[in-house]
Parts: C-alpha cells; sequence; structure tokens
C-alpha cells in the first residue's frame, strides 16, 4: 500500500452517476478524500456559478485539514474560475478532470440552438487541468473527433496550438460501479421481464422502446416491463401514461431506491437501451452483471463495455431494435445461454477492481509530477 493521499474531490452536480462515482470513490478509496458536493440540478448554472462557490467551501476544508495533495475534478465546473478563486490558499497541487460527459459531442435537442459558452468551458478545463481522464475510450476518441474544428471556428487568436499538448494529457478511466450487492440470475420470468433503466430524457430516446413493446404487443409477444432511472416527468403516472393500454402491463415506473431496484435487477430478463447518447453506461452494466440478456445498438459506448467475444449476441444495428427484441423474446433460453459469462465479465467495473488504478494513478500524478 502506497502513501496516503489528501484529495480535494469537486463534484458540482451531485446526482445520478455523478453522485454514484464521488460517493463509491469516497467509499473505497484508501486515500483522504474531502469531497465538495452541489445538488445535482439547473446544470448550466452548475457550469457557470459552482466555482465561486465551491471555492468558499474549499478555503474552509484547507482551513481545517491543510493543502490538499491533489484536486479531482468532476466536469461541470469551470475550473480555470475555480483555480483563480483559491489560488491564494490551495498551493499547487496537481488538477485532475473527470469528464463524465462533454458539451462539444452531446447531442443537442431538436429546435434547441447549441451552447457555444458551454463548449468553452469544456475546452477551458481540459486545457488548464494536468491530467484528464475520461470514462470510456469512445467518449474521449468522440471529443477528440470534435475539437479540432471547434477550436478553428473562431474569430482570431485560435487555441489549436494547444490541442496537442492537451491530447498528452488524456486518460481513460472507467467509472467504478457497486455490483457485490449484485447478485446473477439464471431463471427466466413467465412472461419475461424487459427493463429500461436509463434518465428518461430525450438523448435516451424513450419514444423508441414505447413504439418497440406496442408494436410487438401487437404481434401477440408476452411480457412485463419496467422503466426505471432519474426521469423528467417526476410523476411515475406521466411515464405510465405515453405507453397507452400497455401501462397494465408495468410492473414497476420511475425512480427506484437502491434496495428496490437491486431486487428488480434480480427479477430481470432482458435489458433494452434505445439510446443516441451514452459515454458509459453504469445502469446497462448493473443488468448484465445480474444476468439480464442486453439488447443494446452496436454503437456508443457499448461495443466497449461488452467484451468483443459477446458481440455477435447483444447487438442490434441502425434502428433493429424491435426485430431483435422479437428475437430474443421467442428464444431466451438460447440467449441466455450465449450470453454465459458476460455477467461475471462485467464485474471488472465493480469498485473493488476499479478502486486500485484510481488510487495508483493518484498517487503517480503527486509522485512523478503529472
Amino acid at each position: 500500500m502506497g502513501k496516503k493521499l489528501k484529495v480535494l474531490l469537486l463534484e458540482p452536480f451531485h446526482s445520478g452517476s455523478h453522485q454514484a462515482w464521488a460517493e463509491g470513490l469516497t467509499k473505497h478509496t484508501r486515500h483522504d478524500i474531502s469531497l465538495i458536493s452541489h445538488p445535482g440540478s439547473y446544470w448550466r448554472w452548475r457550469v457557470r456559478g459552482s466555482a465561486l462557490t465551491m471555492a468558499e467551501k474549499a478555503q474552509e476544508i484547507v482551513n481545517k485539514n491543510g493543502k490538499p495533495d491533489v484536486v479531482l475534478a468532476s466536469g461541470m465546473i469551470d475550473l480555470a474560475a475555480w483555480l483563480g478563486f483559491t489560488k491564494r490558499f490551495i498551493g499547487d497541487p496537481p488538477v485532475v478532470l473527470y469528464q463524465h460527459e462533454n458539451q462539444l459531442t452531446y447531442p443537442v435537442p431538436s429546435g434547441q440552438p447549441p451552447d457555444g459558452s458551454m463548449k468553452f468551458v469544456n475546452w477551458k478545463n481540459m486545457a488548464i487541468a494536468d491530467q484528464i481522464w475520461f470514462n470510456s475510450d469512445f467518449h474521449k476518441e468522440s471529443l477528440l473527433g470534435a475539437l479540432p474544428e471547434f477550436l478553428k471556428n473562431v474569430p482570431d487568436m485560435s487555441h489549436s496550438h494547444l490541442l496537442k499538448q492537451t491530447i498528452d494529457k488524456m486518460r481513460v478511466v472507467p467509472v467504478g460501479v457497486e455490483l457485490s450487492e449484485i447478485e446473477y440470475s439464471d431463471s427466466i420470468g413467465d412472461p419475461p421481464l424487459i427493463l429500461w433503466n436509463h434518465r428518461w430524457e430525450y438523448d435516451k430516446n424513450p419514444e423508441a422502446f414505447i413504439a418497440s413493446l406496442k408494436k410487438l404487443d401487437e404481434e401477440g409477444a408476452q411480457f412485463n416491463f419496467a422503466v426505471t432511472g432519474e426521469n423528467s416527468p417526476k410523476d411515475s403516472e406521466a411515464i405510465k401514461s405515453q405507453f397507452g393500454k400497455l401501462s397494465e402491463f408495468i410492473v414497476s415506473s420511475g425512480y427506484l431506491p437502491r434496495t428496490e431496484y437491486i431486487s428488480l435487477l434480480s427479477k430481470t430478463d432482458v435489458v433494452v437501451s434505445s439510446s443516441i447518447h451514452e459515454f458509459f453506461g453504469i445502469s446497462i452494466v448493473e443488468a448484465l452483471s445480474a444476468g439480464a440478456i442486453p439488447v443494446l445498438p452496436k454503437r456508443l459506448s457499448y461495443p466497449e463495455i461488452v467484451p468483443e467475444q459477446w458481440h455477435d449476441f447483444v447487438f442490434y444495428s441502425d434502428d433493429a431494435m424491435t426485430d431483435y427484441l422479437r428475437e430474443v423474446l421467442k428464444d431466451l433460453e438460447n440467449y441466455k445461454k450465449n450470453i454465459s459469462g458476460l455477467g461475471k465479465a462485467m464485474r471488472r467495473f465493480d469498485w473493488g477492481e476499479v478502486i486500485k488504478v484510481y488510487d495508483d494513478r493518484l498517487e503517480e500524478i503527486v509522485s512523478d509530477g503529472f
């Protein structure tokens, strides 16, 4: 075991996957972490305004515990501004930026203009950080594809000359997931239970899931289904209403407490994603660990999350989700056999494994001067 560090962890959007990441890291690390967080709401205001309020909290911690050895900042903050606000008391610790997402490649809702100011905050954060960690290689590579054009599209004084040194600071460090409490199940329900465990928002494309279930129901397919995850319509009845007469087959709708969610995973037979955006996929990792048969698009981060030996059994192409889900429902036993071992493969994302990467890399950054 190496040196125990004082780590200042900044999470300006403490909700959902961000909260799970920050709390999992704090729980499992060998280092001493001081977490500064703000509630997970008003994300644009968090990006614009959290630097000042988080700097005030940081000063309280430094006054009490001394200067940190390293700063680890989640990306929904103006990091350059935070460093400016803290320069008189923070010292000069190495600063790591953790990119859960970015605005350069995040899909913009139809009819909504892109917010260039948010993109420039992302870029400034990467330029000022000593290291940049991405939750997946897909995330890193998609951002690298967008950065050159973005940096050229300015009136003058382009930052393009800083791109190479910024790229050199990039690493992939996956999100840790709490998997020790999730048990693998070989059972198949009658009727089978289909799970859609994503945020009920446009980038997860719930409309495609609704359309698929309605189509399969018209064809006579038998199933129950559950819709979980944080959602925009806070009232679960608002979600149910979108399924029409299918709502009688919903066994759960809306956000669940952790214990109830894990219980639902143990009963899940098939997990579906219709997402148009996914940089990692915590909920899919959880469902696969529990033994669910995946019906996933062959794009985004999913081909990276699922090892190649199972690619022929889990992915649909383009808009073929309904066709693939139909085939799975017709032959559940064989599909269950085909994914044998996949649940165990997901355990590489368990915090018990991933925390070693975080702890060692933080120590290396401090020891080697990043």
